[in-house]
């Protein structure tokens, strides 16, 4: 899908596919050696998993806007409600026409989020939040609280909170318990 997706783009005109990486690649350190205007994000990772790549981006190609291709039926990857932190968004099923020019006003200076990841994101059930399925979703990679804090740039015990929340809210038992009922629920890869 990757190769397709970088073959589809480069037929534009005015649209110049400098490489094409693996999310788990070492995109970062890439970027800062070809200096793309835009970087597109095409993964299942919640932002949440995406905020570090896109720091360590930021800090080496500061002029280079990010745009995450989002699917807008997993919560963890809808736009932040709060400020999206100068991220694009399009959706992942959109044509290569509508991502295109996406990719144009991104490198024009635009913020870009697709109305359906808007509308998505303001129409989730109140239940659990993006937030709490973030700071979850980090709890099932194995990170500790601290380190969570520090990612998210939250208190620790704003951290702790959202997690009781989210497990009080999933009816779960405990936190293991609570990863397990988000992923059987798709919430969580």
């Amino acid at each position: 899908m990757r190769g397709g997706l970088a073959t589809l783009l480069g037929r534009e005109e005015d649209i110049t596919v400098v490489g094409d990486v693996d999310f788990e690649g070492d995109v970062a350190p890439m970027a800062a050696e070809l200096w793309p205007h835009v970087v597109v994000i095409n993964t299942d990772y919640m932002v949440s998993q995406i905020l570090p790549l896109v720091g360590e981006l930021k800090a080496r190609s500061p002029a280079c806007a990010v745009l995450i291709l989002a699917d807008p039926s997993k919560r963890g990857m809808l736009p932040p409600r709060r400020r999206a932190r100068n991220l694009s968004f399009v959706i992942k099923d959109a044509p290569v026409s509508l991502l295109a020019e996406g990719i144009r006003r991104v490198a024009n200076g635009e913020q870009v989020i697709h109305p359906r990841l808007s509308a998505a994101s303001l129409g989730t059930e109140k239940s659990v939040s993006t937030r709490e399925l973030e700071v979850l979703g980090l709890v099932a990679e194995g990170e500790s609280v601290a380190d969570i804090a520090r990612r998210l740039y939250l208190s620790l015990g704003t951290v702790r909170n959202h997690l009781s929340s989210v497990i009080m809210k999933t009816g779960a038992r405990n936190r293991i318990d609570a990863i397990r009922i988000a992923r059987k629920d798709g919430w969580l890869r």
